[in-house]
C-alpha cells in the first residue's frame, strides 16, 4: 500500500463518516425554533386573552338571562350575583380573571349594567359592560 494512501486515510478518519449533527446544524435549528417561538407567542396569548373574554361574555349573558327570571319573582333585579341574589356562582375561569359585578339603575325604567374588570393577565382587556337594556361595550370587544 501507497504511503501517501495511508497518510490520506488517517486524516479523513479511514474514510468513514461520523454520524451526528454539527455544532453549525445545531446552531441554525435553535435558531429557526426561537424565531417561530418568538412570533407565535404574540399570537397565541392574543388568543388566550380573546378566550378568557368570551368565557366572561357568555357569564354575562348568563347574569341577564338569570335577572330577568328574577325580576319576573321579586318584582326587582338583583343587586347580587351569589346566594344573597341571583343564586348563582362566578364560574372560576372567569373569576381568575375578571371582578363581575352588578350595579341598580333607578330608572326609570329600572335596570342594571353588569360590569366586568380585568384583572390578572387579563388586565390589559379593559372593562367589559352589559346593560339591561341590551347595550353592550365597549362594541368591537363584544363583536364575533
Amino acid at each position: 500500500m501507497d504511503v501517501s494512501n495511508k497518510v490520506q486515510r488517517s486524516r479523513t478518519g479511514g474514510g468513514r463518516r461520523e454520524a451526528g449533527f454539527t455544532l453549525v446544524e445545531l446552531t441554525v435549528a435553535v435558531a429557526v425554533v426561537g424565531i417561530l417561538a418568538a412570533t407565535s407567542y404574540g399570537s397565541y396569548t392574543q388568543h388566550v386573552m380573546r378566550a378568557n373574554r368570551s368565557a366572561v361574555q357568555q357569564f354575562m349573558l348568563d347574569v341577564v338571562s338569570r335577572q330577568e327570571l328574577y325580576v319576573l319573582d321579586a318584582r326587582t333585579y338583583a343587586a347580587e350575583i351569589g346566594d344573597a341574589g341571583l343564586g348563582i356562582q362566578i364560574p372560576e375561569r372567569v373569576a381568575d380573571y375578571y371582578a363581575v359585578a352588578i350595579t341598580l339603575t333607578a330608572g326609570p325604567p329600572p335596570g342594571y349594567v353588569v360590569t366586568a374588570v380585568p384583572g390578572g393577565h387579563q388586565a390589559t382587556d379593559g372593562v367589559l359592560t352589559l346593560t339591561s337594556a341590551g347595550e353592550k361595550t365597549p362594541a368591537e370587544k363584544w363583536e364575533r
